[in-house]
C-alpha cells in the first residue's frame, strides 16, 4: 500500500477538518459539540465507536481482517481560554476561546488516519484503537477518566504526538525516558493582620510575608535539589490589592512546581511546606492552601520510542529525526504510559513566524499534520508487521 498517496489524497479534507475545529473551539470538559463532530465523522464511515468515555471522550475501534496486536493512537481535542488574535479566515468564532496548542490539528490527523485504516481494513492485521481525548489542558484531565472507563482495555501499545510550533515541518523529536514534567500547582492565601500604612508596627503585613516567602521558595531548586536533577518552582500570581495607605490583611499567591522523577517531586513538595511553615512562624501569620498534584511525568518506554524513531527515519516527508531535550511542559499522556508501553513524540509545524504555544497568535503550518499522519500510521502498521501472527 502507498501510504503517501493515501494521505495526500486526504490532504484537503485534513485541512478542512482542522480549520472547522479551529473556528469552533470548546474549553476543557465542555467539548460536547466537538465530541459530536467526531462521532458524526465515524457515523458516516460506519466505524464503530464508544461515546462519553470517561466524560466527553470518544474511542473508535477498527478491526483488521487478520489477527494481530492492538495498537492505540491518541489525540486530544480541547481548547484554551485565550482570545484568538490572528487575522485568518479560520479564526476562532468563539469569544475568548481558541485552539492555541494544536489540538485541532491532532484531532484532524487522527480522524484522517481512522478513515484510511477503515478503507484498508480488509488488508490489515490487528486492531486499531483511536482515542479522542477531552480535557488535556485542565487538571485532572481526560486521560485518567478515559483509562478508568476502559479505553486501554486489551491495548498492547500506544503512540501519540504533539504538533510543535517550535520545530520545522518535517522534524520529529523523540526521547527515551522522562520527556515532559510532572505538574503540581498551588493556590495559597496568607492571613496576616491589616492596618493603617502609618502604623506598620501594629500589623502583620501580608505583602512583606508573601514577598519573603517568594524569595525563600526560590532557593529550593538551587539549594535542595541535586544539580544533576531538574526542577522548576514558579510563582504565577501575587495579589494583595489595597489603597496606598493600607497594609494588606491577606495576600493570594499561586504557582507551579515541575519535576521529572518521583523522588524529586516528593522532595519539592516536602521542602515547599517546610519553607512555607517556617516563613509563617517567623512572621506569626497563618495560611490556607489548595495544593494540587497534577499530571505525572511523561516517561517514554525505550523499545517503543526507538521503534518510532527508526520508523520515522524511513518516511520521505520526515527530514530530521532528533533526540529532544526534556521539556518542563506537562501532558496527561503520561497516564497512558503508566498502563501500557508506548511513546509520545513531537512533530514540527512551525508556522513561519515565532510564536509559542498558548499564545493569542498561535498557529501551525498545516503540512505538519500530514507528517504526523505519516509517522503515526506507519508506526501502527509497522508495529503489526513486527509482531505479525502467522495468517
Amino acid at each position: 500500500m502507498n501510504l503517501s498517496a493515501l494521505i495526500d489524497a486526504h490532504q484537503e479534507e485534513l485541512v478542512h477538518i482542522r480549520r472547522f475545529l479551529h473556528m469552533h473551539p470548546e474549553l476543557s470538559f465542555e467539548e460536547a459539540n466537538t465530541a459530536n463532530y467526531i462521532q458524526q465523522f465515524y457515523d458516516k464511515l460506519g466505524v464503530p465507536y464508544r461515546a462519553n468515555v470517561g466524560g466527553n471522550g470518544v474511542v473508535a475501534t477498527i478491526q483488521g481482517a487478520f489477527p494481530g496486536k492492538v495498537v492505540a493512537l491518541r489525540a486530544d481535542f480541547d481548547a484554551l481560554p485565550i482570545q484568538d488574535e490572528k487575522d485568518v479566515p479560520y479564526k476562532s468564532t468563539v469569544d475568548g476561546v481558541m485552539h492555541a496548542c494544536g489540538h485541532d490539528g491532532h484531532t484532524a490527523t487522527l480522524l484522517i488516519i481512522g478513515k484510511i485504516l477503515w478503507q484498508l481494513r480488509d488488508e490489515l492485521t490487528g486492531t486499531y484503537v483511536l482515542i479522542h481525548q477531552h480535557a488535556e489542558e485542565l487538571d485532572p484531565g481526560g486521560a485518567k477518566a478515559m483509562i478508568e472507563d476502559g479505553c486501554l482495555d486489551g491495548v498492547d501499545v500506544i503512540f501519540g504526538t504533539h504538533l510543535s510550533s517550535n520545530h520545522a515541518v518535517g522534524h520529529i523529536g523523540y526521547r527515551v525516558g522522562p520527556m515532559m514534567a510532572a505538574c503540581d500547582s498551588f493556590d495559597l492565601t496568607i492571613q496576616g493582620r491589616g492596618g493603617h500604612g502609618a502604623h506598620p508596627h501594629q500589623t502583620k503585613d501580608a505583602v512583606i510575608i508573601g514577598s519573603q516567602l517568594v524569595l525563600n521558595l526560590q532557593q529550593l531548586v538551587s539549594r535542595r535539589v541535586s544539580p544533576i536533577e531538574s526542577a522548576v518552582l514558579s510563582i504565577g500570581g501575587f495579589v494583595a490589592d489595597n489603597a496606598s495607605n493600607v497594609i494588606a490583611d491577606t495576600a493570594m499567591l499561586c504557582g507551579t512546581i515541575r519535576t521529572f522523577t518521583a523522588e524529586t517531586r516528593a522532595l519539592m513538595e516536602q521542602e515547599f511546606y517546610r519553607v512555607l511553615n517556617g516563613t509563617m512562624v517567623t512572621h506569626d501569620a497563618s495560611y490556607t492552601i489548595d495544593f494540587t498534584k497534577g499530571y505525572p511525568a511523561v516517561v517514554n518506554h525505550e523499545r517503543e520510542t526507538l521503534f518510532v524513531r527508526d520508523v520515522a527515519r524511513t518516511i520521505d516527508c520526515v527530514t530530521n529525526v532528533f533526540e529532544m531535550t526534556p521539556t518542563m511542559g506537562g501532558e496527561d499522556f503520561a497516564y497512558y504510559l503508566q498502563h501500557v508501553p508506548g511513546t509520545f513524540f513531537y512533530t514540527g509545524a512551525h508556522p513561519g513566524y515565532d510564536v509559542p504555544h498558548h499564545h493569542p497568535m498561535f498557529d501551525i503550518d498545516e503540512r505538519g499534520m500530514e507528517v504526523a499522519a505519516h509517522v503515526l500510521l506507519q508506526a501502527a502498521l509497522s508495529y503489526q508487521h513486527q509482531h505479525d501472527v502467522k495468517r
